[in-house]
């Protein structure tokens, strides 16, 4: 059993909770392309079997957020699952928080929180943060493409929708806006809606899920990955398919490849008019 599930992570769970439901119920291994924190929701695409070898091309898929940020209040892990403390600042208008919101549009170096899983010298950040041990995490570059505020919710709470590619913390946003502003924020909710072709409208959570529908909401492996399609004849097919090149006239590239039968076989890639396979995903 291969491809993937578009999963509707609960608020609360765990995604490896979550990614274990779908390996019970499948009887086979199973990983998640890009985690929430528990506190978050939405979707998080689980690869079942050989699907998980395209973790890879996931790394920088773009993902969308609706994300709820509350100002004001600060927190060591700058969501408000940590040690929250409140009336640690102003709180801004909509007017002056939308007056700063495109100076965190584009390639942007941004520092990840401390409670995050970023490795310092074999150990994550939040078990040194934990621990109680002092650090500082070096910025990295991430990219940004929309963040528009989108309604107040409260006296010191926004929704604000986000677009950014991989590797980008949320709650880094909510910190790094809140100083622009000479104040403090934290991120109180955060749901996924989109990551990559996975859209929440089409998600489905692991309690509706059952042995005997889930093959129903597996998509085929094949029709996750953007890449045009090459089938080779059957002579370069059986050299394709015990790990030698041929000679190929398409366009430099990643391809699906399938076999002479139609079946999906993995994914290939031409360089300078060679073909070679680089991942069998059936």
């Amino acid at each position: 059993m291969t491809g993937f599930i578009n999963l509707d992570k609960e608020e609360g769970a765990s995604s490896a909770k979550e990614v274990a439901v779908i390996k019970r119920l499948t009887n086979t291994p199973c990983g998640h392309m890009g985690t929430l924190d528990p506190m978050a929701s939405g979707v998080l695409p689980v690869a079942i079997g050989n699907a998980a070898r395209l973790f890879d091309f996931f790394l920088d898929k773009r993902k969308t957020y609706i994300a709820t940020f509350r100002f004001g209040a600060d927190s060591d892990t700058l969501d408000t699952t940590g040690n929250l403390r409140e009336n640690a600042g102003k709180v801004p208008d909509i007017s002056q928080i939308s007056s700063v919101l495109s100076e965190f549009i584009g390639e942007i170096d941004q520092i990840p929180p401390k409670y995050s899983a970023k490795n310092i010298s074999g150990q994550r950040g939040y078990q040194l943060a934990r621990a109680g041990i002092e650090f500082e995490l070096s910025p990295k570059k991430v990219n940004i493409y929309t963040l528009k505020l989108l309604k107040q919710i409260s006296l010191d709470s926004f929704s604000f929708e986000i677009e950014c590619g991989g590797g980008t913390y949320i709650r880094s946003i909510a910190r790094d806006i809140a100083i622009r502003l000479n104040t403090v924020a934290v991120m109180s909710a955060l749901v996924r809606t989109q990551s990559g072709i996975f859209k929440i409208d089409n998600a489905v959570k692991s309690k509706n899920l059952t042995a005997e529908n889930i093959k129903n909401f597996i998509i085929p492996t094949q029709d996750v990955l953007p890449y045009q399609s090459i089938t080779p004849c059957k002579t370069d097919a059986k050299k394709l398919f015990n790990g030698l090149s041929v000679k190929c006239g398409e366009p430099d590239g990643i391809y699906k490849i399938f076999d002479t039968d139609g079946s999906f076989y993995g994914l290939a890639e031409v360089t300078q008019s060679v073909l070679k396979v680089r991942k069998k995903l059936c």
